[in-house]
C-alpha cells in the first residue's frame, strides 16, 4: 500500500534534483549571468550614449539636486557598464554592484509608483508612450531580477564553490 507520505517524497525528491541540477551545472547559471550581464551593459551604454536625456529623467524624478545631475548622468551608466562587463566576466564583485544597483533601481521606480509621477523609467534611454504603465513594468521587472535572479546568481556560485571544496577534500584524502 502506498500512502500520502511516500507519494509527496517522491514527487518532493523529483524537485529537489531538478533544482541541485538547476544550481550545480553550469551551464543555466552562465546564461542566466550573460542575460543579466548583456541587460546591464545595454541599459549602461544607451545612457552613456545621451547623457543629457538621461539627466533630464531623473531631473524628472525630483530626488537628486540640480547640480548633481551631470554627475549622475554619466556615473550610473557607467558603473552599470562596468558591472555588466565584470559579471559577463564573472567577477563576483560584478554580481554584487548590480544587485546594489537593483535594489536603488527599486526604490527610485517605487517612488515614481507611489508618487504617482508621469516619468520615464530611464531604464534603456528612450521614452516610452505610456509612462506609467513602463514605470510599473520596470518596477516589476527589477523585483524579479533582484528577487529571483540574483539570489539564483549568489545561491548557484555558493553550491559551485561547496561542491568543488568537497571534491578538493575528497581528492586530498584519496
Amino acid at each position: 500500500m502506498v500512502d500520502q507520505y511516500s507519494i509527496n517524497s517522491a514527487y518532493f525528491n523529483k524537485i529537489r534534483n531538478i533544482f541541485h541540477q538547476g544550481l550545480l551545472y553550469p551551464w543555466p547559471c552562465r546564461i542566466v549571468r550573460i542575460a543579466l550581464a548583456a541587460l546591464f551593459i545595454y541599459g549602461g551604454v544607451i545612457k552613456l550614449l545621451a547623457p543629457k536625456a538621461f539627466a533630464a529623467t531623473i531631473s524628472a524624478y525630483d530626488l537628486a539636486p540640480e547640480v548633481l545631475l551631470p554627475l549622475l548622468a554619466v556615473g550610473l551608466p557607467l558603473i552599470e557598464t562596468i558591472a555588466g562587463l565584470a559579471l559577463l566576466l564573472d567577477r563576483p564583485w560584478g554580481l554584487h554592484l548590480i544587485t546594489v544597483q537593483l535594489a536603488l533601481f527599486v526604490f527610485v521606480l517605487g517612488y515614481g509608483i507611489f508618487g504617482d509621477l508621469d516619468v520615464d523609467c530611464g531604464c534603456f534611454g528612450a521614452d516610452e508612450l505610456d509612462k506609467r504603465a513602463a514605470l510599473r513594468a520596470a518596477f516589476y521587472r527589477d523585483m524579479i531580477l533582484i528577487g529571483v535572479v540574483a539570489p539564483y546568481l549568489y545561491l548557484s556560485r555558493r553550491v559551485r564553490e561547496l561542491v568543488e571544496s568537497r571534491e578538493e577534500k575528497r581528492l586530498q584524502i584519496s
